[in-house]
């Protein structure tokens, strides 16, 4: 489910593409963890969510080449590899094995990589997504007037792979003006100027413009029409333009205090001050297209996500697919909706999306699903834990 991603050349551009081989960097942001060190694998819910996220993974590896390589810090495994390493640990999960069971089995026949960052093992901090659930309709009437477009006409893209392999998997998105290609239209252009009209067609029509922004950040939702099904909306591609968060701009202008900040704040403040919102909106220039799907959420690996085992990293550090293990706090919920405290947990995970504010080893975002508790949780998670990744040891 790919956020507004953020631009990496110059800053008007998007810098995206289809995963490949991940690069080895001089700086490693993973770290073999010595035996003595490893944590202790248990698992707060369900195996059989965890034997879907599994499965969705494997999907996406078995369409590449089995010979290509990812990167666990410095250390290199083929596709095949990680294949076989999930599909050992999806038959041992469906025995449904005790904490004991799993850490044995771990310990016999997993190497273990702790994220690093700065150059030393570090938290990692969490924050959360969730796919939301709107109402809307196909043709624009009554209250029905934000539009979520599908890709515009006159949006391209440029491989630039084709012109140097140093470039190979980014992508720049522009348009063109005669024979130059251009940045494209950001937020402002598109919403105030309206300069999308006889270029992009509305798939739907929102009532609210901040539930049509945060479709956006979120990057894929439900939307409910006069039919037996809801839309699948998913994202398709973005302007290209650098995303900035608004979150950041209103504790910076002291709109809302930092310990406060959520997702639920910021749509608070937006309500009660309907003045500042579009100027606020605007703030963040990037822009997300969408498609229609069947099924969904989908993630940037093209795979359904599993909540609560789906995460998003930076893809161009972590190896795509692969399997992890989380140690962070979720949050208790009274029936009313309000936090009561937020919980210690542990979980299997696999990185299956990515994200625009999900940058560097020290960042990781978890994929609640749908529904109140996955928006309470999804909307106020923001704490510290510690990220490892599990791969077979090659002689195993």
């Amino acid at each position: 489910m790919i956020r507004c991603l953020t631009s990496l050349l110059c800053f008007f551009f998007l810098m995206a593409g289809c995963v490949g081989p991940l690069t080895r960097h001089d700086d490693i942001h993973l770290k073999v963890v010595a035996w003595k060190d490893y944590p202790r694998f248990t698992d707060d819910m369900w195996y059989d969510g965890l034997e879907c996220a599994l499965k969705q993974s494997l999907e996406y590896l078995r369409r590449l080449d089995p010979d290509k390589h990812f990167f666990w810090g410095k250390d290199a495994y083929s596709v095949s590899h990680v294949i076989h390493s999930l599909e050992f640990f999806l038959t041992f999960v469906h025995t449904r094995p005790s904490a004991l069971e799993m850490n044995r089995f771990i310990e016999n026949h997993y190497r273990i990589y702790r994220s690093v960052a700065d150059g030393k093992p570090g938290e990692v901090f969490f924050t959360g997504y969730y796919e939301p659930i709107l109402d809307g309709s196909l043709e624009k009437n009554g209250s029905f007037i934000y539009p979520v477009y599908g890709r515009p006409l006159d949006l391209t893209t440029i491989d630039l792979g084709l012109f140097d392999a140093a470039w190979k998997g980014k992508t720049l998105i522009g348009r063109y003006d005669g024979q130059t290609v251009i940045p494209y239209p950001d937020r402002k252009s598109i919403d105030v100027e309206k300069c999308l009209e006889g270029k992009a067609i509305p798939l739907v029509w929102l009532k609210d413009p901040v539930d049509a922004f945060f479709l956006q950040i979120q990057g894929s939702g439900k939307v409910n029409i006069n039919g037996p099904e809801p839309l699948n909306i998913h994202y398709h591609i973005s302007n290209g333009r650098p995303y900035r968060s608004i979150g950041k701009l209103l504790i910076e202008t002291k709109k809302i205090e930092p310990s406060k900040m959520s997702m639920q704040s910021i749509r608070a403040y937006l309500e009660s001050h309907p003045d500042e919102l579009q100027d606020i909106l605007n703030y963040n220039p990037c822009y997300v297209f969408f498609k229609i799907e069947k099924e969904g959420p989908k993630g940037f690996l093209d795979v359904v996500l599993t909540p609560g085992r789906s995460v998003a990293l930076d893809r161009k550090l972590f190896p795509p697919g692969a399997l992890a293990f989380i140690e962070t706090h979720k949050p208790l919920i009274d029936p009313d909706g309000t936090i009561q405290k937020w919980n210690r947990f542990s979980r299997f995970v696999l990185n299956q999306d990515t994200g625009g504010a999900i940058q560097g080893p020290g960042r990781a975002d978890l994929f609640w699903g749908n529904g109140p508790y996955a928006e309470i949780a999804a909307g106020h998670m923001q704490h510290r834990g510690t990220l490892y990744f599990l791969i077979l040891k090659p002689d195993a």
